[in-house]
């Protein structure tokens, strides 16, 4: 959420999560999460991404998304953040500008997934810089896409996974 300060803005990160249930194992439901390959299957935004340079689901390890929307078509490097078997699953985007993490806790009937998101304040400077007058604009257009997409690829990586 930005503040109005006089003629700038002084952000905090914005954050957002959501849980859904899934009828399988911490274990099973990391196997698809940390499958990068796959994020096609249930993201409304990403449509492609492959490991750079042969890396894997490790902390430290690069990946490369290509992104779709109606108004544009564009690529992001990702650095895996965490990569905790059966826990957490996460990457920050452009240098930690956003991050997005997948945390699994064990329940009675399967694992609770939740997706997280943080567009940092590193994030929104980023913006100020890129768009001007017009960043607090393009980052509630962010904001709104993790607030519809969260859902939907939850709900789509439940069906996904749970076949």
């Amino acid at each position: 959420m930005y503040l109005p300060c006089y003629n700038y803005l002084v952000p905090e990160p914005l954050t957002y999560a959501e849980s859904i249930l899934i009828a399988a194992s911490p274990g099973e439901v990391y196997a698809v999460v940390s499958d990068v390959t796959r994020t096609g299957e249930w993201s409304p935004v990403c449509r492609d991404c492959w490991w750079d340079e042969g890396d894997g689901p490790r902390v430290g390890s690069f990946f490369t998304g290509r992104n779709v929307t109606a108004d544009r078509t564009w690529e992001t490097r990702c650095e895996v953040i965490a990569a905790e078997e059966g826990r957490a699953f996460g990457w920050s985007v452009t240098e930690g500008n956003v991050h997005w993490v997948y945390s699994m806790e064990p329940v009675e009937a399967g694992t609770e997934l939740t997706e997280s998101w943080e567009f940092t304040v590193k994030g929104q400077e980023f913006f100020a810089e890129r768009f001007g007058a017009d960043a607090p604009a393009e980052i509630e257009k962010r904001r709104r896409a993790a607030l519809a997409g969260i859902p939907a690829t939850l709900a789509a990586m439940k069906a996904v996974i749970e076949g």
